[in-house]
């Protein structure tokens, strides 16, 4: 009898399983969009966006895409690409704000290209959660700017419980600071820019010899490796951009002269004063990770001004914005609210997005994953339900690769 009555269990519960409808994968969805901004100028109205396996199937009009049945269904406003932070700490910097949490920068010398960002990354740092419940997706984050020379930076996706899981690139940059910014405590080595600037030709012309020395030898008789010749190594093959951050004019002039002589891939990090070089910048063909228009206006930044990214913008520059280095609680800004002041000074709306977006990627070289909504490229999306630089609109949800995430 109870033999029976199980079977009979087992047979109603196979009925139901067949009967019941196929649940879709979690990272399949379907986003309809009043308005869909797609990352590289374009806008497209009343449309569809297919998410299959965390990636986009196809995009565009409502009425020229196939919506699959069985696929959940999103609806906002406004939807964007997901918003990429350029230039951040976070990760390595915790809200905390103790010795604990902070892992950006290592003073103990004046030049440690051998500081690996992916050692010191916090994937469940709250700053995370937070920032991309602000819309960001991605992170170029890592060693800050302070010293000399201070680390490698990686890019991270803002999802995942390990850098493992996050990670789309390490290292991404080596982080380089020209400047009183990195001037050494109490004026110690270097207390001033010629020091600086000598001690950086001095590490890079090692490097040269360094990496030369190796092609040279016979396998097997190679130098005695060296962590920190390695990375600059890296930066002189090409392989890795130099991040130099420099606000003053003076102090970007030096970057473009390193990189004249050097041959080296540079990218300009803060710029304030970019305004009073824009010729040499753009004749230069550098890109630009431009400071947060917010941010307090003192010491290397005293003659920064809102209308940089306008600009940058005019002249034809490549640039991003950035959320940078805060040194106090809660250690980052946030990029929507940076671009949407720059926009309030003259930086048109598409290119503000731009500079969040496919420029952002562009800059990163990462472009063939995100910074647009199209087909074969990772499902990062943002759901507004107003116009994304207006203070009070409401991020509804937060796409990374098709998994969903709460905004504010």
């Amino acid at each position: 009898m109870i033999r029976a009555q199980l079977l009979s269990l087992v047979a109603a519960l196979g009925a139901a399983l067949l009967l019941a409808p196929i649940q879709a994968p979690a990272r399949d969805v379907v986003v309809k969009a009043t308005e869909l901004h797609v990352g590289d100028g374009r806008r497209l109205q009343n449309a569809v966006i297919v998410v299959r396996e965390g990636r986009i199937a196809a995009v565009g009009p409502a009425a020229e895409v196939a919506i699959p049945e069985g696929l959940p269904r999103l609806q906002a406003a406004v939807v964007t690409p997901g918003l990429i932070d350029a230039r951040s700490v976070v990760g390595l910097a915790g809200y905390l704000n103790q010795p604990h949490d902070q892992d950006q920068l290592e003073s103990s010398a004046p030049i440690q290209p051998q500081l690996r960002a992916i050692d010191a990354y916090n994937a469940r740092e709250r700053l995370v959660e937070w920032l991309r419940s602000l819309g960001v997706t991605t992170l170029h984050t890592g060693h800050g700017p302070g010293t000399l020379v201070s680390g490698q930076t990686l890019i991270a996706k803002t999802r995942g419980g390990s850098v493992d899981e996050a990670l789309l690139r390490a290292p991404a940059m080596l982080a380089s600071h020209l400047g009183p910014g990195a001037f050494g405590a109490e004026r110690r080595s270097p207390g001033t820019r010629a020091k600086q600037i000598a001690l950086l030709r001095q590490q890079l012309i090692r490097a040269d010899e360094y990496r030369k020395k190796h092609a040279a030898a016979k396998r097997g008789s190679e130098p005695a490796r060296d962590l920190e010749l390695e990375a600059l190594a890296e930066v002189l093959d090409g392989r890795l951009p130099l991040l130099i951050t420099a606000y003053r004019e003076q102090d970007i002039r030096s970057a473009l002269r390193l990189r004249e002589e050097f041959g080296i891939r540079i990218v300009l990090d803060g710029a304030a004063e970019a305004y009073l070089t824009l010729e040499d910048i753009r004749a230069a063909g550098v890109p630009v990770l431009l400071h947060p228009t917010m941010a307090r206006q003192f010491g290397e930044m005293e003659n920064a001004s809102f209308s940089t990214a306008r600009a940058l913008h005019e002249a034809g520059i490549p640039f991003a914005l950035q959320s940078g280095f805060e040194a106090y609680v809660p250690k980052t800004r946030v990029v929507l609210w940076e671009a949407a002041i720059a926009v309030a000074y003259g930086l048109p709306f598409d290119a503000a997005l731009h500079s969040l977006t496919l420029g952002a990627a562009r800059i990163l070289g990462i472009e063939d994953r995100v910074g647009s909504i199209e087909p074969g490229k990772d499902a990062d999306l943002v759901l507004f339900d107003g116009d994304p630089f207006e203070y009070t609109t409401r991020i509804q949800a937060v796409l990374i690769e098709g998994e969903r995430f709460e905004g504010q």
